[in-house]
């Protein structure tokens, strides 16, 4: 082989290799996914109804959305279990392409981050089942330790509560406790370090059902209800777009709200926005 015919080949065996190089990006860009044909989720596995562990399995409402909107787009799913409070920061970090974790729409969090929103729900206010006072309300919060999950849109609205409200009608303020999981607070619940706990509906319900009695929802009706979005990195319009349409899919042929249904008494139900 002459030195002008091994050069003129791997000449070509460059423009190859760049050309598929090449249509990858593309393909990975049209996707809007850091890996082609992959959905990355980030969510946090501590959960329950939304994510939790059954064996080496995460199951819950969450998880069987992602499956559900993986396949409708054509993509294999990955679940990235993912601390509450870091869920938003490893979106922007490039750990995972979307979050579907019970997280609120809130405008802290539009602001860096566009949402998608898929469901309705609230919180419930959960005490010990002996406890001496059972707030309904959260008015009725005023003066007692109340137990939040870390980065929880609950925790600016009792400060503001108490400041705005507590505090003018001549009643203590609220103590606020924050720990890293929802299943921390319980027990912080449980051994009597906080008086109530506040948390989104479909856990409360879940942890009041296997707590064997020990704890009981003291609110009648949800408080401080809001509206779940799935989490996308500011303007990657072409995922948004891929996830949009993919939900709107499963609304039309039956399989999302037959998942609200097997989900309904937790508290989820389907966004009036949508």
């Amino acid at each position: 082989m002459t030195a002008s015919v091994a050069l003129r080949r791997l000449c070509s065996a460059l423009v190859l290799s760049l050309t598929f190089a090449g249509s990858a990006t593309l393909a990975h860009a049209d996707e809007g996914t850091l890996t082609p044909g992959q959905l990355k989720v980030g969510l946090e596995v501590a959960y329950p109804p939304f994510e939790s562990w059954q064996e080496s399995k995460i199951v819950g409402f969450d998880a069987e959305l992602a499956e559900m909107l993986s396949k409708q787009m054509g993509m294999k799913l990955q679940l990235v279990d993912t601390k509450f409070s870091g869920l938003i920061l490893g979106l922007n970090a490039a750990r995972h392409d979307a979050v579907i974790s019970a997280l609120y729409i809130t405008p802290e969090r539009t602001a860096k981050a566009d949402a998608i929103p898929y469901a309705d729900t609230g919180a419930y206010i959960l005490v010990a089942a002996n406890a001496p006072v059972m707030p309904a309300t959260e008015q009725d919060l005023c003066g007692l330790t109340v137990g939040l999950q870390q980065g929880t849109s609950w925790v600016k609205k009792l400060e503001q509560l108490s400041t705005d409200y507590c505090l003018p009608q001549g009643k203590q303020a609220i103590v606020i406790k924050e720990f890293p999981t929802a299943p921390e607070t319980l027990q912080a619940l449980l051994s009597g370090h906080i008086q109530a706990q506040v948390d989104i509906a479909g856990a409360v319900r879940m942890f009041a059902e296997h707590s064997n009695g020990r704890v009981k929802i003291s609110s009648p009706h949800t408080i401080y209800p809001q509206t779940l979005g799935i989490y996308v990195k500011k303007d990657n319009k072409a995922l948004s777009e891929k996830i949009a349409s993919a939900l709107h899919a499963l609304r039309e042929n039956g399989q999302y709200p037959r998942l609200l249904q097997k989900y309904q008494p937790y508290g989820i139900a389907d966004t009036a926005s949508h």
